[in-house]
């Protein structure tokens, strides 16, 4: 697309914008209006550049909450009430780095030609994660809390420094891997806070849940579409990229029929993971 909206901003243009906007809400609010823009153009026929605009290697953050090193985040038991409000704020931490990353994958790899599909699915997978941030951080809130009010780890955006210039590698670890963790993980989740009677952050999690579905297949749909392209199997460099990129085996249980959903079949994962499945 060789047009430019009426603002003149090109879609990359947009993406930066986001990524430079450190606070989580006016981050989300931006990356709404920009989703919102980008679809209505879409549906006006008019048409908006894809454009050039350099990434900044770490996304604008607020100076709250404090990152530490996985390993150093406490630890609460989440069957009290500071460990379901834990559980909301690293919740809350990974949408708004999913914003980021969706924003980011658009702008770092806007120079490889992709169909406009493509734009399209990570505009909206955007535009959902800064819903999802501000849907959890409404249950903060209605818990007395904030984000920000707890420490996070700082080993989000990884994934993201470390397939800087491999784009199939950044489609393998974030939506294929480290999404794909999140539909197994959920359920749980939403069960500890039914537990509690909490009806606001199970329907948060409800809506996150479902949706998640949908930013998975987004990664395996265009995983497989660069496999294609260049003749490659799409498994075999799925497993090569995961070890290469991301540090340690995969977790089990997993979600199998959500992942099936996604587009995921078991003989992608179940090789990388920490054990294998047990034969009957």
């Amino acid at each position: 697309m060789s047009g430019k909206s009426l603002s003149g901003k090109s879609l990359s243009d947009m993406a930066v914008e986001v990524l430079n906007t450190a606070d989580g809400r006016e981050k989300t609010a931006l990356s709404r209006a920009h989703a919102q823009r980008w679809f209505a153009a879409r549906s006006a026929g008019e048409e908006i550049a894809i454009g050039r605009a350099p990434p900044p290697m770490r996304p604008a953050r607020p100076a709250k909450p404090e990152l530490l090193d996985p390993r150093d985040v406490p630890r609460r038991r989440p069957g009290s009430e500071k460990g379901r409000i834990a559980i909301l704020h690293a919740v809350a931490h990974i949408e708004l780095n999913a914003v980021d990353l969706h924003w980011d994958i658009i702008a770092r790899f806007a120079d490889v030609k992709m169909p406009i599909g493509y734009f399209d699915d990570w505009v909206k997978a955007a535009d959902e994660e800064s819903k999802h941030f501000n849907l959890i951080c409404d249950c903060l809130e209605a818990n007395s809390s904030f984000y920000g009010d707890l420490p996070a780890h700082a080993g989000m955006w990884r994934a993201a420094e470390d397939t800087t210039e491999d784009f199939m590698g950044r489609l393998a670890v974030v939506p294929m891997v480290l999404e794909a963790r999140g539909l197994d993980v959920t359920p749980g989740m939403i069960d500890i806070f039914k537990r509690a009677g909490d009806d606001k952050s199970v329907a948060a999690m409800e809506v996150i849940y479902a949706e998640e579905v949908g930013h998975v297949a987004y990664g395996s749909k265009w995983f497989h579409f660069l496999c294609g392209r260049n003749d490659i199997d799409p498994k075999d460099a799925f497993h090569n990229l995961v070890r290469r990129y991301f540090h340690g085996a995969l977790k089990p249980p997993f979600n199998e029929e959500k992942r099936a959903e996604a587009g995921l079949p078991p003989d992608f994962y179940w090789p990388l993971a920490a054990s294998s499945p047990v034969k009957t």
